[in-house]
Protein backbone atom coordinates (compact mmCIF):
# COMPACT_ATOMS: atom_id res chain seq x y z
CA UNK A 1 0.00 0.00 0.00
CA UNK A 2 2.91 2.34 -0.39
CA UNK A 3 4.50 2.09 3.08
CA UNK A 4 8.24 1.51 2.98
CA UNK A 5 9.89 0.78 6.34
CA UNK A 6 12.71 -1.53 7.41
CA UNK A 7 11.32 -5.01 7.98
CA UNK A 8 12.95 -5.40 11.40
CA UNK A 9 10.65 -2.75 12.93
CA UNK A 10 7.25 -3.93 14.10
CA UNK A 11 4.78 -2.73 11.46
CA UNK A 12 2.03 -1.86 13.92
CA UNK A 13 4.30 0.42 15.93
CA UNK A 14 6.46 2.18 13.38
CA UNK A 15 3.53 3.65 11.47
CA UNK A 16 2.15 5.31 14.59
CA UNK A 17 5.38 6.66 16.13
CA UNK A 18 5.11 10.12 14.50
CA UNK A 19 1.45 10.31 15.59
CA UNK A 20 2.31 9.40 19.17
CA UNK A 21 5.16 11.90 19.30
CA UNK A 22 2.91 14.65 17.94
CA UNK A 23 0.15 13.72 20.42
CA UNK A 24 2.73 14.07 23.22
CA UNK A 25 3.69 17.50 21.88
CA UNK A 26 0.03 18.57 21.85
CA UNK A 27 -0.38 17.30 25.42
CA UNK A 28 2.77 19.16 26.48
CA UNK A 29 1.55 22.40 24.92
CA UNK A 30 -1.87 21.99 26.55
CA UNK A 31 -0.19 21.57 29.91
CA UNK A 32 1.29 25.07 29.67
CA UNK A 33 -0.47 28.29 30.50
CA UNK A 34 0.04 31.58 28.68
CA UNK A 35 2.62 32.58 31.31
CA UNK A 36 4.55 29.34 30.72
CA UNK A 37 4.50 29.95 27.00
CA UNK A 38 5.66 33.53 27.54
CA UNK A 39 8.96 32.64 29.19
CA UNK A 40 9.84 29.01 29.75
CA UNK A 41 10.01 27.32 26.34
CA UNK A 42 12.83 28.99 24.43
CA UNK A 43 12.08 29.38 20.69
CA UNK A 44 8.41 28.44 21.22
CA UNK A 45 8.09 31.25 23.76
CA UNK A 46 9.70 33.69 21.35
CA UNK A 47 7.31 32.67 18.56
CA UNK A 48 4.34 32.90 20.92
CA UNK A 49 5.35 36.40 22.07
CA UNK A 50 5.81 37.60 18.48
CA UNK A 51 2.45 36.22 17.39
CA UNK A 52 0.73 37.78 20.42
CA UNK A 53 2.34 41.16 19.61
CA UNK A 54 1.26 40.93 15.96
CA UNK A 55 -2.25 39.94 17.04
CA UNK A 56 -2.49 42.92 19.44
CA UNK A 57 -1.22 45.29 16.75
CA UNK A 58 -3.60 44.04 14.05
CA UNK A 59 -6.69 43.02 16.01
CA UNK A 60 -6.37 44.85 19.31
CA UNK A 61 -5.33 43.77 22.80
CA UNK A 62 -8.50 41.79 23.56
CA UNK A 63 -8.31 39.41 20.58
CA UNK A 64 -7.18 35.81 21.04
CA UNK A 65 -6.62 34.40 17.58
CA UNK A 66 -3.18 32.95 18.31
CA UNK A 67 -4.62 30.17 20.48
CA UNK A 68 -7.14 29.10 17.84
CA UNK A 69 -4.50 29.33 15.12
CA UNK A 70 -2.14 27.17 17.18
CA UNK A 71 -4.88 24.58 17.78
CA UNK A 72 -5.72 24.53 14.07
CA UNK A 73 -2.09 24.08 13.00
CA UNK A 74 -1.39 21.38 15.61
CA UNK A 75 -4.39 19.35 14.54
CA UNK A 76 -3.84 19.89 10.81
CA UNK A 77 -0.50 18.14 11.14
CA UNK A 78 -2.02 15.55 13.48
CA UNK A 79 -4.77 14.71 10.97
CA UNK A 80 -2.21 14.29 8.19
CA UNK A 81 0.03 12.10 10.34
CA UNK A 82 -2.89 9.91 11.37
CA UNK A 83 -4.11 9.47 7.79
CA UNK A 84 -0.60 8.64 6.62
CA UNK A 85 -0.10 6.04 9.35
CA UNK A 86 -3.52 4.46 9.00
CA UNK A 87 -3.29 4.11 5.20
CA UNK A 88 -0.86 1.26 5.76
CA UNK A 89 -3.64 -0.69 7.48
CA UNK A 90 -6.79 0.21 5.51
CA UNK A 91 -7.86 1.89 2.26
CA UNK A 92 -6.84 5.55 2.02
CA UNK A 93 -10.37 6.97 2.13
CA UNK A 94 -11.21 5.03 5.31
CA UNK A 95 -7.82 5.93 6.80
CA UNK A 96 -8.57 9.62 6.30
CA UNK A 97 -12.04 9.34 7.84
CA UNK A 98 -10.70 7.39 10.82
CA UNK A 99 -7.89 9.96 11.09
CA UNK A 100 -10.46 12.77 11.33
CA UNK A 101 -12.39 10.86 14.00
CA UNK A 102 -9.21 10.14 16.00
CA UNK A 103 -8.04 13.76 15.78
CA UNK A 104 -11.47 14.96 16.91
CA UNK A 105 -11.56 12.51 19.83
CA UNK A 106 -8.06 13.50 20.86
CA UNK A 107 -9.11 17.15 20.64
CA UNK A 108 -12.04 16.44 22.96
CA UNK A 109 -9.74 14.66 25.43
CA UNK A 110 -7.29 17.57 25.15
CA UNK A 111 -10.02 20.04 26.11
CA UNK A 112 -10.99 17.81 29.06
CA UNK A 113 -7.33 17.70 30.11
CA UNK A 114 -7.24 21.50 30.13
CA UNK A 115 -9.88 21.52 32.90
CA UNK A 116 -7.09 20.38 35.22
CA UNK A 117 -4.45 22.88 34.04
CA UNK A 118 -4.37 26.11 36.08
CA UNK A 119 -5.13 29.08 33.85
CA UNK A 120 -6.67 26.92 31.10
CA UNK A 121 -10.28 26.02 30.42
CA UNK A 122 -12.29 23.54 28.42
CA UNK A 123 -13.55 25.36 25.33
CA UNK A 124 -15.89 23.58 22.86
CA UNK A 125 -14.88 26.10 20.18
CA UNK A 126 -11.28 24.90 20.50
CA UNK A 127 -12.53 21.35 19.99
CA UNK A 128 -14.32 22.43 16.80
CA UNK A 129 -11.13 24.17 15.64
CA UNK A 130 -9.17 20.98 16.43
CA UNK A 131 -11.64 18.93 14.40
CA UNK A 132 -11.50 21.37 11.49
CA UNK A 133 -7.68 21.24 11.55
CA UNK A 134 -7.67 17.44 11.67
CA UNK A 135 -10.12 17.38 8.76
CA UNK A 136 -7.94 19.69 6.68
CA UNK A 137 -4.80 17.67 7.42
CA UNK A 138 -6.50 14.39 6.63
CA UNK A 139 -8.02 15.87 3.48
CA UNK A 140 -4.65 17.15 2.31
CA UNK A 141 -3.14 13.72 3.01
CA UNK A 142 -5.94 12.16 0.95
CA UNK A 143 -5.20 14.44 -1.99
CA UNK A 144 -1.42 14.08 -1.84
CA UNK A 145 -1.25 10.36 -1.04
CA UNK A 146 -4.02 9.53 -3.52
CA UNK A 147 -2.19 11.41 -6.27
CA UNK A 148 1.10 9.73 -5.36
CA UNK A 149 -0.55 6.30 -5.37
CA UNK A 150 -2.00 6.92 -8.83
CA UNK A 151 1.38 7.91 -10.26
CA UNK A 152 3.15 5.00 -8.52
CA UNK A 153 0.62 2.34 -9.54
CA UNK A 154 2.04 1.53 -12.99
CA UNK A 155 5.54 1.01 -11.59
CA UNK A 156 4.32 -1.12 -8.71
CA UNK A 157 2.27 -3.17 -11.15
CA UNK A 158 5.28 -3.73 -13.41
CA UNK A 159 7.51 -4.78 -10.53
CA UNK A 160 4.84 -7.21 -9.30
CA UNK A 161 4.56 -8.64 -12.84
CA UNK A 162 8.34 -9.02 -12.97
CA UNK A 163 8.35 -10.90 -9.66
CA UNK A 164 5.50 -13.13 -10.87
CA UNK A 165 7.38 -13.91 -14.12
CA UNK A 166 10.46 -15.07 -12.22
Amino acid sequence: MGCHWPRHLARDHRDLVPCLLWACFIFFMSSNTDTGLDHDLGPLSYLFQELKALQAHVLGPDADVVSSFAHFCEYTLFGALLANALRCHMPLRRACLVGIACASLYGASDEFHQLFVPGRMCDPIDWLVDTAGGSLGSGLAYLLLGRRAKTASPEEGRSAETRMAR
